[in-house]
């Protein structure tokens, strides 16, 4: 049976990264104080399992730097990527919230080092912050998007056009503006991209590669995809 990372976390300051995070925003000099000496922190490998199903009641995380992916796997051994977090992102607050585990595992996509914080604790510094609530509700807000985007890319039939949405999807959260169009600024394999998707990765492999042909996209010297402007106006009409 698999067991759980939540043993290996060590305890840091982290004051100012954490008044940083849109979440802790309002909490006074003293809050931030109190919650920075609670606060654990985990280095973690890339490839390795940060969260499993039976720990996401107990804790909220949030990270420090790299990225992670929230997996959902099936008996078969594959993944479904359903979110991709980044520094300064959070994950977790729902399951604290009604107290249900959640089906999915997250994965380390890169060297990260993450924090997390108790239920007693997330219970005691936010949810009587009225303020902080507020931000809570936002983020469970732009968490019922992403669904619904997900929801929309999944219905499509051609896996042509879901790689295209994944794709830009993947640039609305993670883009960063260029002279030469939109650089989504994730190492992206073939396999995310499916496991993103829903398709193979064989079929991912084949759409990349027209895409280059076409110019539509470009691979950069650092492995991050560049969006051209004929991709983008080609989506745009999708």
């Amino acid at each position: 049976m698999k067991t759980s990372n939540l043993s290996k976390f060590q305890k840091v300051s982290t004051h100012d990264f954490i008044k940083s995070i849109p979440l802790f925003a309002h909490l006074t000099n003293e809050e931030l104080s109190e919650l920075g000496r609670i606060v654990v922190k985990k280095h973690f490998s890339k490839e390795e399992m940060i969260l499993l199903e039976e720990d996401t009641s107990n804790y909220m995380y949030f990270i420090y730097s790299g990225k992670v992916k929230v997996v959902q796997i099936s008996e078969d051994g594959r993944e479904q990527i359903l979110a991709i977090h980044k520094k300064g992102e959070s994950f977790g607050e729902m399951s604290l919230l009604d107290g249900k585990t959640s089906p999915a595992t997250v994965i380390a996509m890169e060297d990260a080092d993450v924090g997390l914080i108790s239920k007693n604790d997330f219970e005691r510094h936010l949810l009587g912050n009225i303020k902080a609530l507020k931000q809570i509700i936002s983020l469970l807000s732009s968490r019922l998007r992403e669904a619904w985007m997900r929801l929309k890319i999944l219905s499509f039939a051609d896996s042509e056009h879901r790689v295209r949405a994944v794709l830009k999807l993947l640039s609305e959260q993670n883009g960063i503006k260029d002279l030469k169009g939109t650089i989504i600024a994730l190492k992206l394999t073939h396999k995310d991209i499916a496991a993103y998707a829903s398709v193979s990765r064989e079929t991912v492999t084949r759409i990349i590669d027209r895409l280059l042909k076409d110019g539509e996209i470009e691979i950069l010297d650092d492995k991050n995809i560049l969006l051209k402007p004929p991709f983008t106006e080609k989506i745009s009409v999708i």
